[in-house]
């Protein structure tokens, strides 16, 4: 067990969110979803099936979240059994920085704007922007995993919020230098007219995200000699099974991993597609939409250190209830939207708690952990899959009501609901330890 609070160990870990929060924000919000729909054609046929290219981009996300949702408690068990956490860190963080510097021969084909996209391509680049989400999911498992073992449940809030703001600071200095070759390619030698700026943007994603986590591979606590991992399968099932006989019956743990669930839905909704809400229903342009995005996460930085403090003064359950609330009358508000002025202010509004909510929740969950506990990804796999599944229930059930009404106004509307159900489970929880794992 390394040394709690030591500030060298918990800058190096919050190193970690800056190097894969690249991943999250250039290629998953900013730059890849453009650039998919750009270059393949608006129906791709598979076999007699055909479908819409954002359609086919949905369900990779879909796809690639739901593999690591039932992966990832398994996976969890054996590293904490093994003492492997850091092993499959690093093992997750290789394979989708690799695969997403791949993404860099994902270009656009001779026969680009005929009706049926050359199908070995499409897949080419949706199974490498699949296997980097599922590299970068799979390594939060592990990160999260680390808090309680870095730092003491005093500074969890500050931590955790040290890491969220590492994460948006990173993300945001390669995002702006990404743009700023894509927009003036030729003061680096580039040509104008074609995808190269854009491909090496993934390059350079893939290499930020990959250098930079050497620095947590270095200083974090190193793994437990243990079992080579080729003996851990079936320990890595006990170890889980293990874990869920205490989060079962522990009452405050189940309430928060529920309250969780629901509300998180919310929350990456609105991250993924508040700027396609500002381009379909309020006509921004990419300038306005890359303020947006830029807007988001610097505000972020701000709600996360802003959100930390509030729980110091009046307790985690107290800043996570606000918040919530604020998230309500957020969905409320934009359901109403009608101007640019309008949407800026709701945006500043969903960065602060964005950053917040995001930070508190994950010091929140170390605090109900037991005392003394190891068994740190285990205990993360439960929070990992929620939040995973949150993603495609709250992706689908805004897509899903926009098709059925028409308008996706109706659809930020009936956000609320998973805030409200969120909110009302969180009103029952306490904020205190569990029991001892037997």
């Amino acid at each position: 067990m390394a040394t709690l609070n030591n500030p060298r160990t918990i800058r190096a870990w919050a190193f970690f969110d800056w190097a894969n929060s690249s991943y999250a924000l250039v290629i998953s919000v900013a730059i890849f979803p453009a650039y998919y729909t750009h270059i393949t054609s608006e129906q791709i046929s598979i076999g007699s099936l055909s479908i819409s290219n954002s359609g086919l981009y949905a369900f990779s996300i879909s796809a690639a979240y739901l593999l690591i949702a039932v992966l990832s408690p398994f996976l969890s068990g054996i590293a904490d059994y093994g003492g492997k956490k850091k092993w499959f860190m690093r093992f997750f963080t290789t394979m989708g920085s690799l695969a997403c510097i791949s993404m860099f021969f994902f270009k656009e084909h001779s026969v680009i704007h005929e009706a049926v996209q050359p199908i070995g391509q499409v897949f080419f680049g949706t199974g490498a922007f699949m296997v980097a989400t599922i590299g970068f999911a799979g390594a939060l498992v592990f990160y999260n995993a680390f808090l309680p073992e870095i730092a003491s449940e005093d500074q969890y809030d500050r931590v955790s919020a040290k890491g969220f703001s590492y994460g948006y600071i990173g993300s945001v200095i390669l995002l702006i230098t990404n743009l700023l070759i894509i927009t003036f390619p030729e003061y680096v030698g580039l040509p104008k007219d074609s995808s190269l700026p854009i491909r090496l943007s993934f390059v350079m994603v893939g290499l930020w995200w990959i250098g930079f986590a050497q620095i947590p591979f270095r200083q974090l606590p190193a793994d437990d000699p243990g079992q080579p991992i080729r003996k851990l399968l079936t320990k890595g099932f006990k170890e889980l099974s293990k874990t869920w006989r205490v989060v079962r019956v522990e009452k405050n743990i189940l309430g928060f991993l529920a309250s969780f669930f629901f509300y998180s839905a919310g929350v990456q909704t609105v991250f993924f597609l508040a700027a396609t809400f500002a381009e379909k229903e309020l006509h921004f342009g990419t300038s306005q939409l890359i303020i947006i995005i830029l807007l988001l996460q610097l505000v972020a930085i701000i709600g996360a250190f802003l959100f930390a403090r509030v729980s110091e003064m009046k307790g985690n359950k107290f800043a996570l209830i606000t918040m919530l609330l604020i998230w309500v009358c957020i969905c409320i508000l934009a359901y109403h939207v009608e101007n640019a002025t309008q949407f800026y202010f709701i945006a500043t509004a969903v960065g602060t708690v964005m950053g917040g909510i995001q930070s508190l929740s994950r010091s929140t969950y170390s605090k109900l952990l037991p005392v003394g506990t190891h068994d740190t990804a285990s205990f993360f796999s439960f929070y990992d899959i929620l939040e995973k599944s949150a993603i495609v229930l709250g992706t689908f059930s805004f897509g899903f009501i926009e098709y059925l009404t028409g308008g996706m106004r109706n659809s930020i509307l009936a956000l609320v609901i998973f805030f409200v159900v969120g909110l009302g489970i969180l009103v029952t929880v306490r904020i205190k330890h569990s029991r001892e794992i037997p």
